[in-house]
């Protein structure tokens, strides 16, 4: 992605930061398990978060004792964060763009991103989480898939209103992956050299929306949020009549997420 889309479509994420608060899905608890087996998230721990949203994955980490000093780009999801993070004194959310923000001399034990490692900047994400470690620490990405399953066929037959209305949609339609479809890359972690071997856990799981709801995932995505107001207008209302007549009013949609984890390794 050039830098300046990464730049404007990232900063789209702040337009609608109660919006994003209410309709985006956490995580499923047994990833914060298995990030507590493999990076000792627990009472005490340091964790440096980069792109928090409004806490999603920061609020597990601060139930389960962590300090955190979370580094959000966006002021008004920062602020949202800040309100549903209120009861946990240990938990700082910062107002800063990760790229600019100056680590502090005391390192972390694992930096976490969750769902938004693709909109740091590729000349400094992975090295900037390495140099905010300590050694051994842990870098800890979370990513998230829209696989095949639930209702599937209502993804299909909404293809045709993207193909009308979004100009950016190929033609022909589009077809989910299945979870094993979808690769594990750690080629960036492994070319750096900071970092030891990356393990994988993986996580399928379904979400059910009714109408209203799904329309309000679909304004938390950049994309969405770019398009032109008329053409937006059209494209929701289009997949709104389709959930409507052809589903109830209610649609099921399955995810994959992906837990990430390497230890830093000594220079």
């Amino acid at each position: 992605m050039p830098p300046t889309d990464r730049q404007r479509l990232r900063a789209t994420f702040n337009q609608a930061a109660e919006l994003y608060d209410r309709a985006r899905p956490g995580y499923p608890p047994a990833l914060f398990d298995d990030l507590a087996e493999r990076a000792g998230v627990g009472p005490g721990c340091r964790v440096l978060e980069i792109g928090p949203g409004t806490g999603q994955a920061t609020m597990p980490l601060a139930e389960r004792g962590c300090q955190v000093v979370a580094v959000e780009l966006g002021g008004d999801l920062a602020a949202v964060a800040r309100r549903n993070l209120a009861r946990f004194p240990q938990v700082q959310v910062i107002t800063a763009a990760f790229e600019d923000w100056p680590l502090p001399a005391e390192p972390f034990d694992v930096v976490l991103v969750a769902t938004a490692f693709h909109w740091i900047d590729p000349a400094v994400r992975v090295g900037k989480a390495a140099d905010a470690l300590r050694p051994d620490g842990v870098l800890a990405i979370i990513a998230t898939h829209h696989i095949a399953g639930g209702d599937q066929a209502f993804f299909v037959r909404a293809q045709a209103c993207y193909e009308r209305w979004d100009p950016d949609t190929p033609p022909g339609g589009a077809r989910l992956p299945t979870a094993a479809e979808v690769p594990t890359a750690s080629d960036e972690l492994d070319r750096s050299g900071r970092f030891g071997p990356v393990e994988f856990r993986r996580y399928e799981w379904e979400q059910s929306y009714s109408t209203a709801g799904y329309l309000e995932v679909l304004l938390t995505y950049s994309g969405h949020r770019a398009m032109e107001p008329t053409a937006q207008a059209n494209l929701l209302g289009c997949v709104a009549d389709l959930i409507d007549t052809s589903y109830g009013g209610r649609i099921r949609k399955r995810y994959l997420t992906e837990l990430q984890t390497a230890h830093l390794q000594a220079l």
